[in-house]
């Protein structure tokens, strides 16, 4: 494993990728609507959303194989946004298999599968290189880290966004679909989120696992995000890291066409910004 350094000179060690480009079961409601044959190939700003996300990713020093998760790869081979990483020697096609932790336990397992080990999904289209260095920088050390953005800093700056907050003391939260496996150990908590990942719009779902206790804890507010993050780590015995991050288009996703729209107007005044 091999360690380059982030913009601000610290280090950071590489780590592999798995990016969740697969259909949910039933289909998504955005591609069939618009005659897609998957989610992960509607047009963002002129490009495919996984293109997005696949870029920013091999763009970046500190991430080294990027493994794309899917059913089936042949749409993906013959659109002329992606039919380039089929030949990418850094872009392994890993097929999905019935859940998405299953899919991640199955790869995650393979010899060929460096940790640390980054995940992210393929409708993360903001992903930048700005996020990466700081949720990396952030989780190193750690068993399993996972990115929140706080809702204050998502609406001081898009008050019009509407996210599923996961409501604790001290503050609400979002999630920025970027997750942290530091090593082996963290597939431990893979076993949880299969039994949950049904219902991932509700986050407090996963508490019920850990006991009716902890349930109360968090639903009452008495446990501040990072307490409620040990007393899980705890319980498994693991070291779990929460990073909040100051972007606030970290929880920013395109799940409706409202966020699309939204991600297609940040996307065009980056492209607009003066470089620095």
């Amino acid at each position: 494993m091999t360690a380059d350094n982030n913009r601000d000179g610290g280090p950071l060690s590489s780590a592999d990728a798995l990016v969740l480009a697969g259909s949910r079961p039933g289909g998504d409601a955005m591609a069939d609507s618009r005659g897609i044959a998957v989610k992960a190939l509607i047009p963002v700003a002129g490009k495919a959303m996984l293109a997005h996300v696949t870029d920013a990713l091999l763009d970046h020093q500190a991430i080294g194989n990027v493994h794309v998760l899917a059913q089936d790869f042949a749409p993906f081979w013959t659109h002329v946004d992606t039919n380039e990483l089929k030949n990418n020697a850094r872009v392994i096609a890993q097929t999905s298999g019935s859940t998405i932790a299953t899919s991640l336990d199955k790869v995650l397992d393979q010899d060929d599968t460096r940790f640390p080990a980054l995940i992210t999904t393929a409708d993360n289209v903001l992903l930048n290189a700005p996020m990466l260095d700081d949720f990396l920088s952030a989780a190193e050390d750690t068993d399993i880290a996972i990115a929140l953005v706080e809702k204050q800093v998502l609406l001081r700056r898009y008050p019009a966004s509407q996210r599923t907050w996961l409501k604790l003391r001290g503050g609400q939260y979002s999630g920025a679909n970027l997750f942290y496996f530091g090593s082996p150990k963290a597939r431990e908590i893979l076993r949880y989120w299969a039994e949950v990942e049904q219902d991932r719009k509700k986050g407090w779902k996963i508490l019920t696992i850990f006991g009716p206790w902890l349930l109360f804890l968090a639903l009452s507010r008495v446990l501040t995000v990072d307490q409620l993050a040990a007393r899980v780590g705890k319980k498994l015995g693991l070291t779990i890291k929460i990073v909040p991050m100051a972007q606030a288009e970290a929880c920013i996703d395109v799940d409706k066409d409202s966020d699309l729209e939204m991600v297609e107007q940040i996307l065009a005044a980056r492209k607009e910004a003066p470089a620095n």
